[in-house]
């Protein structure tokens, strides 16, 4: 075997797996791969988008690539302080009046993904960077079949109060002409979807490198658009984007070593939950039962609770990250919910539309990248054809708070693909879509690999909850009398009709620390695959 392919998309499953078997190493086929997802999952991911990258070399070099999109030199803190309705219940937004934070110009920041993706191919990869957009502008050019899925993505109706994505499809002219046959029906599954202006995108990045979609052709084209439509982006945000190139957030979890994030993203929260549910012996108290549930979802409010709180971009707010992480602040909380105590956690929100790619090859090279569009602004710039983000709507509207606004800053992102090692050898890469649910479903994937000695299909297919505030949301595979019980313990329990449909599709990877045997895990709520090379 050379190597273990996962993600939501089987078809770029598939082309990561052909750049293994030509000889390229796990970070060639998770950026092939990741351009073929921007193609055949335009709503999730896209050139315009933004995320992190998880690196881990078999020689033990080991980054985190953060493209966090940042916000353009045209916003302040105050713009819509005005204009506030309320945040969203889920946590995922806030509402504004006119929705201008969440569909349409004003909603985009200054995407990151581009320079991402060849930021992870310069320092790792092998192959060049035209063989790795190769299979998305066949794809795009040929076109690909809906998928139901996709289809499902389109047409399911929204909650009260926010966009459902048919709607947004609907924001701009040339966004229509590519997924409407006419104004009221689009396309269905098993029909071909072809994007012939997004593969001349990518065959132009291709020839002239990924700096043109930043100072080139391609960013003039985007920049006058934006411009003339009001968008807070300008030429000089896209000139002037840089990612980030750190070190990981790394700390121990029973003897295991983790790796993960730093801010803006969610490394922070899953080891802060890590420290405290390492004081308990959670494998006796059974998963998924009352007393496991109550501990890991009180554990669970207790990282948000500081992850909201203090959480920020680093480079615009001190954050106490020393003493967050610290065993100290562990046991505290851990005290604290020992005896009981309340925790109220102050939300603050991030979109729930995201994908994810989880690559190991035979080497033991790993790759964790999860990119997104927040949940895709509805902009198409005429003649692009890629869709731009709009992750304007997951910044807090409210001015004076570590999450709010300003020119150039990230926001607060729930991202946080991980990496596990036993020794010097990783046992365990994973990462997921889905708001800042990424990080509870990250967390228990974890759990159920380490604690419960499960192996990644049912490690990711086991049923699952989400507590990051007084509501406990569980799926319906975790019996009634069990939710019953948590109720008269003080959550309030989410009416969820759903066995797997509404929580993070977690993406993993397990290796065999002594053989390198690889197994994949590709979560069964929504499509995907995981393939061996």
């Amino acid at each position: 075997m050379k190597g273990m392919v996962v993600a939501p998309q089987p078809l770029a499953v598939e082309e990561g797996v052909k750049v293994l078997r030509r000889g390229g190493n796990a970070f060639d086929a998770a950026v092939t791969a990741a351009f073929v997802q921007m193609v055949i999952d335009p709503q999730m991911c896209g050139v315009a988008g933004f995320g992190v990258a998880n690196l881990r070399a078999a020689d033990g070099r080991h980054e985190v690539i953060d493209f966090n999109g940042t916000a353009g030199s045209r916003v302040t803190p105050e713009m819509w302080k005005d204009i506030v309705i309320e945040q969203d219940w889920t946590g995922y937004g806030y509402h504004v009046q006119g929705a201008v934070n969440d569909v349409g110009y004003g909603s985009i920041m200054t995407p990151g993904t581009v320079a991402g993706m060849a930021e992870t191919l310069r320092r790792f990869g092998t192959i060049s960077w035209a063989d790795a957009l190769a299979p998305a502008i066949r794809i795009a050019e040929e076109g690909f079949s809906v998928t139901p899925e996709l289809w499902r993505l389109w047409n399911q109706p929204a909650p009260p109060g926010r966009i459902a994505m048919r709607e947004r499809l609907k924001a701009t002219e040339a966004s229509r002409r590519i997924y409407f046959r006419d104004d009221t029906e689009m396309l269905r599954p098993g029909e071909l979807l072809r994007n012939p202006d997004y593969a001349q995108v990518l065959r132009r990045l291709a020839e002239a490198g990924p700096e043109d979609f930043y100072t080139g052709e391609i960013a003039a084209r985007m920049a006058e658009d934006l411009e003339r439509n009001g968008a807070f982006v300008t030429a000089d945000d896209l000139a002037s984007y840089r990612v980030q190139v750190q070190a990981p957030l790394t700390t121990t979890y029973r003897g295991y070593t983790v790796h993960t994030n730093n801010l803006a993203g969610g490394g922070l929260c899953l080891v802060q939950i890590l420290h405290i549910l390492e004081h308990r012996d959670i494998v006796s108290l059974g998963l998924n039962s009352v007393e496991y549930i109550d501990f890991v979802a009180r554990a669970m409010q207790a990282g948000f609770h500081d992850w909201y709180t203090y959480g920020a971009d680093p480079r615009f707010v001190d954050v106490p990250v020393d003493w967050l992480l610290s065993r100290e602040r562990a046991a505290e909380w851990f005290a604290r919910i020992r005896d009981r105590e309340p925790i109220t956690v102050p939300l603050y929100p991030e979109p729930a539309s995201t994908t994810h790619i989880t690559v190991v090859d035979a080497d033991g090279n790993c790759a964790a990248i999860t990119h997104s569009l927040g949940n895709s602004s509805g902009v198409v710039t005429p003649g692009l054809g890629f869709t731009y983000n709009n992750i304007m709507n997951a910044a807090n509207p409210i001015p004076g708070r570590p999450n709010s606004i300003a020119p150039g800053k990230a926001r607060l992102t729930g991202m946080c693909p991980t990496i596990v090692l036993q020794g010097d050898e990783p046992v365990l890469v994973l990462g997921a879509p889905g708001g800042t649910r990424i990080i509870t479903g990250v967390l228990q994937v974890l759990l159920n690999v380490i604690d419960h000695g499960l192996g990644p299909v049912e490690a990711v297919s086991a049923p699952r909850f989400d507590a990051q505030s007084h509501r406990l949301d569980c799926e319906t595979r975790i019996p009634s009398w069990v939710k019953e019980e948590l109720g008269r313990r003080g959550f309030q329990i989410v009416p969820n009709p759903a066995a797997y449909w509404t929580f993070p599709l977690v993406q993993a990877v397990t290796r065999d620390p002594v053989t390198g045997a690889l197994q994949g895990g590709a979560d069964p709520r929504l499509g995907g695959a995981a393939m061996s090379a």
